[in-house]
């Protein structure tokens, strides 16, 4: 029996974005992106590290001194995961509610909703 993985808190969702983005990386690396945007403590990010690695959201490689961490699961898997909550908690299931929720929320420009329109076609096709 498998189980899914826990769901990344907002910190640890950018943790990850990072992850993501750069590839694996010291927390040295992980802060200093973070605090390109954001003030951020280093400690803060070590410690949150540290607790992703427990809860199995990040692999440690502790081969080196200065240890480097990299995300567990690709983006696309946790992006699924965290639609899916979403679809569930906030709009009963409905991904109808869902699409036009995020629609509402700010103008889609002509050329995401061709893709949005090209994404229905081949779902409905089962290609997607």
């Amino acid at each position: 029996m498998t189980t899914d993985p826990p769901r990344p808190t907002d910190a640890e969702l950018e943790i990850l974005t990072v992850l993501w983005n750069r590839g694996p990386g010291t927390v040295r690396d992980v802060h200093d992106a973070i605090a390109a945007r954001k003030p951020t403590q280093y400690t803060t990010v070590l410690k949150t590290l540290q607790i992703m690695a427990a809860k199995g959201l990040v692999r440690r490689d502790e081969t080196q001194r200065a240890h480097v961490y990299e995300a567990a699961l690709p983006s696309e898997v946790t992006r699924r995961q965290l639609a899916g909550d979403l679809l569930t908690r906030a709009f009963s299931g409905s991904a109808r509610n869902l699409m036009l929720g995020a629609l509402s929320s700010r103008k889609a420009t002509k050329k995401e909703l061709a893709e949005l329109r090209k994404l229905l076609d081949d779902y409905e096709k089962g290609t997607v």
